[in-house]
C-alpha cells in the first residue's frame, strides 16, 4: 500500500522552500514531487489543446491516488489559478512530518478553492500564520485541521 501527502499551495516561489523543509525532514528527493503549471506544453496535433490534456492528466493521476473528483477538480483549479502541488511519499512517521511541514507552509484547504472568491494569495503575501480549519474526509483522503491530505492506494 502506498501512501502520499498532498498539499496544494498559493504560489510556486514556496516550492524550494517546502522541498528544503521536507528534505530536512528526512526525506530523499526521489520520494518528493512538486508540480505546477507548465508555461508551454507541446500541442499533439493540430487541433490540440495542451493544456486540457495537462489538466486532464492531472485529474487521471489523482484519482489514481483516491481522491474525490471534486477534490481532483478543486486540486486542478489551484494549479491553473498559479498554484502548485507537493507530493511527499513515504513510511507514516515521514507522512506525519511532511503534513506538518506543508501545513507550516499552508497548504490550501480544498474547500477554500469552492468558495466565491479566489483563496490563492499573491506571492508576496509572505504570512506564515497557521490556518485552522475543520478537517474533512472524502473517501480515502484524511485531513488534520490543514490543507495537505493523505492519500492512500
Amino acid at each position: 500500500m502506498t501512501k502520499a501527502i498532498v498539499g496544494l499551495f498559493d504560489n510556486s516561489s514556496l516550492a524550494d522552500q517546502i522541498v528544503h523543509a521536507l528534505e530536512a525532514g528526512g526525506f530523499p528527493w526521489k520520494d518528493i514531487r512538486v508540480l505546477s503549471k507548465p508555461r508551454e506544453i507541446a500541442g499533439r496535433g493540430m487541433m490540440s489543446t495542451p493544456h486540457t490534456y495537462f489538466e486532464a492528466e492531472l485529474v487521471r493521476e489523482l484519482r489514481a491516488i483516491g481522491a474525490a473528483e471534486a477534490d481532483a477538480q478543486a486540486y486542478v483549479r489551484g494549479v491553473q489559478q498559479g498554484g502548485i502541488i507537493v507530493f511527499a511519499t513515504g513510511s507514516d512517521a515521514k507522512l506525519n512530518t511532511a503534513e506538518e511541514i506543508m501545513n507550516r507552509y499552508h497548504a490550501v484547504e480544498l474547500a477554500e478553492l469552492d468558495a466565491s472568491e479566489t483563496h490563492l494569495s499573491s506571492a508576496s503575501s509572505g504570512n506564515m500564520t497557521p490556518r485552522h480549519k475543520n478537517p474533512e474526509q472524502t473517501g480515502r483522503i484524511r485531513s488534520s485541521g490543514g490543507g495537505a491530505r493523505l492519500f492512500v492506494w
